[in-house]
């Protein structure tokens, strides 16, 4: 039997920018699409570093919660930095949102980002098989 992949598409996020869903839940896995900082008005958030991997976190936060997950379900994630210089600011941030639950991953720099943001954030979660 082929599972079916269900999209998820999250009225506490900001909405998709292109031609995808938030996030896909294909059986217990949840893939996310990344998350960038866009306020509920599309627009990126004022400030630095810090201010962006806030909100992309409270972004991922509104997908994982749309698909009946929580950061505590996270098993990959991958973030995506315009300057490695700042990984210190984002992997403290990155820590406050996690805690003692430390998923796997990967963290890269990059050229560019859409919308020339500083950070994006995707994630892999495992979550509850729906019936």
């Amino acid at each position: 039997m082929k599972l079916q992949p269900q999209l998820i598409n999250a009225a506490g996020a900001p909405a998709a920018i292109g031609p995808y869903s938030h996030a896909v839940k294909l059986g217990n896995l949840l893939f996310t699409s990344g998350q960038i900082p866009l306020g509920a008005d599309g627009q990126v958030v004022e400030g630095g570093i810090e201010e962006q991997t806030h909100q992309v976190f409270r972004n991922l936060q509104a997908v994982l919660e749309a698909a009946g997950a929580s950061l505590s379900d996270v098993v990959k994630a991958t973030v995506f930095m315009k300057d490695m210089n700042q990984f210190a600011a984002v992997n403290a941030i990155y820590a406050s949102y996690f805690g003692d639950h430390k998923p796997a991953r990967s963290a890269v720099e990059v050229a560019r980002l859409p919308k020339d943001v500083l950070v994006e954030i995707e994630l892999i979660a495992s979550t509850t098989v729906e019936q």
